[in-house]
């Protein structure tokens, strides 16, 4: 399954548009990784276990995109746009969304 941002895969004409699809995945935050995170914030560095997390729940977004193209009959996804957003009390939860247009080329 091909998936891009762009509207087109050069040199492999859309033969037909099946529709949007999506994908979502909502993580929550765990509290050693929150406290950890924390202290990486006061003495600087890059928070691991949170781009570790956030890398899977990307990953599990688009791959249930793709399924959703492939029902469909589509063997590619243009157009696509991955969101992020904060949920929960006190942000404790992270939604990843992706949606694009299956096609098939």
């Amino acid at each position: 399954m091909i998936s891009t941002t762009t509207a087109l895969l050069e040199g492999r004409p859309v033969q037909r548009y099946l529709g949007i699809v999506t994908g979502e995945v909502i993580v929550g935050a765990n509290i050693f990784r929150d406290l950890f995170a924390g202290i990486r914030d006061i003495v600087g560095g890059r928070s691991g276990s949170y781009e570790n997390v956030l890398g899977d729940a990307r990953r599990q977004a688009l791959a249930e995109m793709e399924a959703e193209a492939a029902k469909l009959g589509g063997n590619a996804v243009i157009g696509v746009d991955i969101d992020y957003e904060v949920l929960g009390s006190n942000g404790s939860m992270l939604m990843v969304s992706c949606s694009g247009t299956a096609v098939v080329v």
